[in-house]
C-alpha cells in the first residue's frame, strides 16, 4: 500500500514538469508548391491579451521568413497572407510535495492545486489569392511573469514552428 503511494505521488511530482514542456505543432497542404512563393505579408487575426507580446510575434515571424528567402510585401501584391493568431487561457496543475521514505515507514505528503498561463501561437499560411491554407503552424507554452522570458519563448516558438519551412515542394 504504500510502495503504492509513493509511486502516486512521484507520478504526480512530475506532472508539471510536462506540463511546462513547449508543445509544436505543423501541418501543411502536401500538394502545394511552396518555391512559388516569395512575398509575403502578415496580418494579425486575433489580437492577443498583450500588445507587446503581438508586435513582438509579428517581428519575429517576419524576420524568421525573411531569413528563408521570403520577401515582405503589401498585402495586396503579397503571394502568401501570413495571418497569426495569439491567445492565453488559465490552467490547471498538481503540485505534490512528500517528506520521509517509504522505507522508513512512510511520510507525510501534501498536494496543491495551482493556476498556471498557457500561451498558444498559430502562425497560418495562405495563398493570397485563392484563399487556401497551405500552412498551419501551433505552439503553447507555459507563460512566465516576465516579458523577457515570454519574447524568448516566442523566439522558441517560431523557430519550432518555421524549422523546416517552407516544405520542399510537392510530394
Amino acid at each position: 500500500m504504500r510502495k503504492t503511494a509513493w509511486m502516486v505521488a512521484a507520478v504526480l511530482a512530475l506532472v508539471p514538469v510536462f506540463a511546462q514542456a513547449q508543445d509544436v505543432s505543423v501541418n501543411y497542404d502536401k500538394t502545394y508548391d511552396f518555391s512559388k512563393v516569395k512575398t509575403f505579408a502578415v496580418q494579425v487575426g486575433s489580437p492577443a491579451q498583450d500588445p507587446f507580446l503581438e508586435k513582438y510575434l509579428v517581428n519575429a515571424v517576419t524576420q524568421a521568413l525573411a531569413a528563408k528567402g521570403w520577401a515582405p510585401a503589401d498585402a495586396a501584391a503579397a503571394n502568401a497572407t501570413v495571418v497569426l493568431h495569439g491567445q492565453s487561457e488559465t490552467r490547471k496543475k498538481l503540485e505534490a510535495y512528500g517528506s520521509g521514505g517509504w522505507r522508513m515507514g512512510g511520510g507525510m505528503g501534501s498536494a496543491q492545486l495551482t493556476d498556471y498561463k498557457v500561451g498558444t501561437v498559430v502562425v497560418d499560411v495562405f495563398d493570397t489569392k485563392t484563399k487556401t491554407l497551405l500552412f498551419r503552424g501551433t505552439a503553447a507554452d507555459e507563460m512566465a511573469d516576465k516579458a523577457e522570458k515570454n519574447e524568448k519563448k516566442i523566439d522558441k516558438a517560431v523557430s519550432k514552428i518555421l524549422k523546416d519551412f517552407p516544405p520542399t515542394g510537392k510530394k
